[in-house]
């Protein structure tokens, strides 16, 4: 049985201040649940705060991004060794990134491998936009980010790793793919590549979450599917209330 595992990722939200408000409300009921991974993601400024407060309380913590090199001149960037003082998860590739910041799936790629390298945990993104979406190129798509993301990815860094399937068009927009067609791409495209890849039996270790306008109304249909792991959470990630019921949801 894979562990349902839920994932807030605070995007551009949050001063360290407000982060540790957020925290306090959370970890009374999140330390009570124990058959969900619970991560929180919030930016680099409050990752300090946030590491120290969960400390020893079973909650995860993630970088919303790094870079791929270990030190050097890269103003502005943040490396594995920096990322992994207060972290165990790191997101990558995430469609925000690659669509305002010009990411490519081989720099998701070098990154992959690098958290890989530092034992960070990546939570892979992969998704198509609307246009894609319409003119029936989701699987293309969606193979094309897996495969070169994980080009040179052994089985055994495999095991370790999370795949989110965030559909652009979803993202931020209220909009969210029905549970059958997320259930649809993430076991008949994204499952069974990695399959083909690796094996049936390592594919069916890999947790693979659904993102894209997740909240406490709609995560339960989520979670029903059988491929549907749990869930990368924005918007909803940001309120106590909103984040706590996703999370329970997953535990139903």
């Amino acid at each position: 049985m894979r562990k349902p595992i839920v994932i807030g990722n605070w995007k551009m939200n949050k001063t360290a201040e407000q982060a540790t408000l957020l925290v306090a409300d959370l970890l009374p009921e999140l330390q009570k649940i124990k058959d969900v991974d619970c991560v929180v993601c919030p930016p680099f400024t409050a990752l300090m705060v946030v590491s120290q407060m969960v400390n020893n309380t079973g909650i995860g913590v993630g970088a919303q991004d790094m870079y791929w090199e270990s030190a050097g001149a890269f103003t502005g960037e943040v490396a594995p060794q920096m990322v992994k003082e207060f972290c165990q998860f790191v997101i990558l590739g995430h469609s925000e990134r690659r669509t305002l910041l010009g990411e490519t799936d081989e720099m998701v790629n070098r990154k992959v491998k690098s958290a890989v390298a530092n034992t960070l945990i990546p939570i892979i993104c992969v998704g198509e936009s609307l246009k894609e979406n319409e003119t029936g190129q989701t699987r293309e798509v969606v193979e094309r980010q897996i495969k070169k993301g994980l080009e040179g990815v052994t089985k055994n860094q495999l095991e370790s790793l999370i795949i989110a399937y965030e559909p652009v068009w979803a993202i931020g927009t209220g909009r969210a793919a029905t549970k059958e067609d997320a259930q649809r791409v993430i076991g008949s495209i994204i499952r069974k590549l990695l399959s083909s890849i690796y094996g049936d039996e390592t594919a069916q270790l890999i947790r693979i979450l659904y993102g894209g306008s997740v909240n406490g109304q709609n995560a339960a249909e989520y979670f029903l599917m059988p491929d549907i792991d749990g869930a990368l959470v924005g918007g909803a990630s940001l309120k106590a209330p909103d984040f706590l019921s996703i999370v329970k949801a997953a535990v139903k």
